[in-house]
């Protein structure tokens, strides 16, 4: 180090000052050659290791500089993989919602042919029903003095007359539908009559609209006889 250096040429001198005192001219002009080719070599050694250690130094610098770097582009690729993680996490959530989706549209396209299919059957059943009434209109009006209108919401009106003997032209009617189960069902009957549910019953469960009619016009009678 240059203390080093400053403490041995201290040394040099006081070693040459003994010297001088001790040995002739010649001798102490060799030493001094001596000395001084030692000092250069020293001087030039320390100038070399002063360069190393610079060198070092900068070589250091470089290594930690590059460590940073290293240590950023690790942090980087970490931060890249947990965003390439979350995005493949994202896109399987996405795909498994995709893929209940789609089963839910195709549980509601069966779904729908299903009522489709229901639907069809019961306007079919109701359109048999009607036009079996239909066909029966002749034969009640002949017979049970019976008028057939249809009105409005696709419902039936059945107008007895002859009923009343006082009053044959006095009206006993009764509306009918069918209802969304594909059952009778009587919406109004004037004057009312206290087994017009239990003719309802009856007939859904039998199925016999001849005969509904033919009980409701018998009740309507003995009720004109009241």
């Amino acid at each position: 180090t240059e203390d080093e250096i400053i403490l041995f040429e201290k040394e040099m001198k006081e070693f040459w000052t003994k010297l001088k005192s001790i040995y002739g001219t010649e001798q102490i002009n060799q030493t001094s050659a001596l000395r001084d080719s030692c000092k250069e070599s020293i001087k030039a050694l320390s100038e070399k290791w002063s360069n190393k250690l610079k060198e070092g130094d900068l070589m250091m610098d470089k290594i930690q500089e590059y460590s940073n770097e290293i240590h950023q582009q690790s942090q980087r690729i970490s931060e890249n993989q947990e965003h390439f993680t979350e995005i493949k996490s994202n896109l399987n959530q996405e795909e498994e919602q995709n893929k209940d989706l789609i089963n839910s549209i195709q549980e509601l396209k069966e779904e729908l042919m299903k009522k489709k299919e229901i639907i069809s059957s019961k306007n079919k059943a109701t359109k048999e029903r009607v036009e079996q009434l239909c066909k029966s209109k002749v034969l009640f009006e002949e017979r049970l003095g019976l008028e057939i209108r249809k009105i409005h919401n696709e419902q039936l009106q059945f107008i007895f007359r002859h009923i009343d003997h006082k009053d044959p032209d006095k009206p006993y009617v009764f509306t009918l539908s069918i209802n969304e189960q594909g059952d009778y069902e009587v919406n109004s009957c004037t004057p009312p009559l206290d087994c017009i549910e239990e003719f309802q019953l009856k007939v859904r469960e039998t199925n016999n609209f001849s005969a509904f009619v033919a009980n409701i016009r018998k009740a309507f009678t003995a009720l004109s006889y009241k």
